[in-house]
């Protein structure tokens, strides 16, 4: 294989700009992508890990940290809105919102314009256990950011927004816009 490739792509891989001369050049072998699929999926799992530790004292799962975190990030959604977010099924979000309301988690308002649509919020409990649980991902996110250094940050940042579905771009990018 050429040397210059393999630099180009360890460069890359690195967060650098390419090899020789600064062009973006970057091959993978299969066996690196594997081992990007995998560190990805243990990351995934200790990026979990607290929040699962949290929600299981309250006899909650991922789908309704999901549920908490996205409602947190645009009070008022509408319940349509967090089915597309979500990408669940309607059967799915109702069990996941029934229980948070039920629990005094979460309050569904009749909309202003369109009395058929729910606004969800986050009631005073519901907030503290959303920070609660983005308080220890925070931890770990912020431990693994400053172990890496701001370039690497930079490139993962990138890579999780190219491996992002169109559709679901869009959600991020709303959510990137909207500020908070």
């Amino acid at each position: 294989m050429d040397p210059d490739v393999i630099s180009g792509a360890m460069c890359m891989a690195e967060g650098g700009t390419g090899g020789p001369g600064g062009e973006s050049l970057l091959f993978l072998t299969d066996e690196q992508l594997r081992k990007g699929i995998e560190a990805m999926f243990f990351a995934y799992r200790g990026f979990t890990a607290d929040p699962d530790r949290i929600l299981a004292a309250h006899g909650y799962g991922r789908a309704h940290h999901r549920a908490v975190h996205f409602i947190n990030r645009a009070p008022g959604t509408t319940v349509n809105n967090l089915l597309n977010i979500l990408g669940v099924t309607k059967q799915s979000l109702n069990r996941v919102l029934r229980a948070l309301i039920e629990d005094g988690l979460v309050e569904s308002r009749v909309g202003a314009q369109d009395k058929r649509q729910r606004n969800l919020f986050l009631t005073e409990t519901g907030a503290a256990l959303e920070r609660e649980l983005s308080d220890a991902q925070r931890v770990r996110m912020r431990a693994a950011y400053r172990s890496a250094g701001p370039e690497a940050v930079a490139g993962f940042r990138t890579v999780l927004e190219a491996m992002m579905d169109t559709d679901l771009h869009h959600h991020f990018k709303a959510l990137k816009e909207a500020g908070s």
